[in-house]
């Protein structure tokens, strides 16, 4: 029984998992190196990264191809704003 539970709940989270994003908050840091592994991790691919507004904007897609443009404090690194391009 404890092994179809521990089956059933890694079934349950795995769709889930896959479809993480970065979230307002997150601390991605100010460097492209550490915002492109921490934007990854977050199931984030960064095409590229241009500065707009004041803000680091990193292009990026999920892992079903959606465009999203996340928006990171240069001082702090933190995400401040995600936009979808279809937005």
């Amino acid at each position: 029984m404890k092994k179809f539970l521990i089956v059933a709940l890694a079934t349950l989270t795995a769709p889930v998992a896959a479809l993480a994003m970065p979230a307002v908050g997150d601390i991605v840091g100010t460097n492209p190196t550490d915002a492109t592994a921490a934007l990854a991790a977050a199931g984030c691919t960064v095409d590229e990264f241009e500065a707009e507004g004041g803000k680091i904007e990193a292009k990026c897609k999920d892992e079903t191809g959606k465009m999203f443009e996340v928006y990171i404090d240069p001082k702090t690194g933190a995400v401040t704003e995600i936009k979808s391009e279809e937005d």
